[in-house]
């Protein structure tokens, strides 16, 4: 495929034209966005390497019932309606990392937005929440510890 073929395209489709570049300028704004937003999506392996060398908090958002039935070992327990960046569980470690766990990673992506805008300095979530952990054949524990 050549220039001018591309360009003939173009003129006989405009409409979708004008979609693909509305969709490359999403995509392009929502990848800008993510590099500064200033907290992080992290995999499985790489919560693991952040709990042994630099241990991180790791808050698991999940309802205490499903917190009970499998959470990441270490792991602490606040619900969405207990969590705030003023929690105890979290109010002391503004500079240390903290990791932000649900059960498929959306509750943890807002909470974790949440704590960027409290000043909180080294903001992670775990992308894909528990099943990615659980996918990833790491060990679950079962029950309040």
């Amino acid at each position: 495929m050549n220039f001018e073929t591309l360009m003939a395209f173009f003129g006989r489709h405009p409409m979708l034209s004008l979609a693909l570049a509305g969709l490359t300028l999403a995509i392009l704004y929502t990848e800008i966005a993510r590099l500064f937003r200033g907290y992080k999506a992290i995999k499985p392996a790489a919560l693991t390497t952040l709990v042994n060398q630099e241990n991180a908090l790791v808050v698991d958002l999940s309802a205490s019932a499903d917190f009970e039935k499998g959470h990441i070992p270490g792991s602490r327990n606040l619900t969405p309606s207990q969590f705030s960046p003023e929690a105890k569980l979290v109010a002391g470690a503004k500079q240390s990392p903290v990791v932000l766990v649900c059960r498929n990673g959306m509750a943890s992506a807002d909470a974790a937005k949440k704590l960027k805008k409290a000043g909180f300095e080294q903001v992670h979530w775990l992308d894909g929440g528990i099943a990615a952990w659980d996918a990833a054949g790491l060990p679950l524990v079962k029950g309040r510890a």
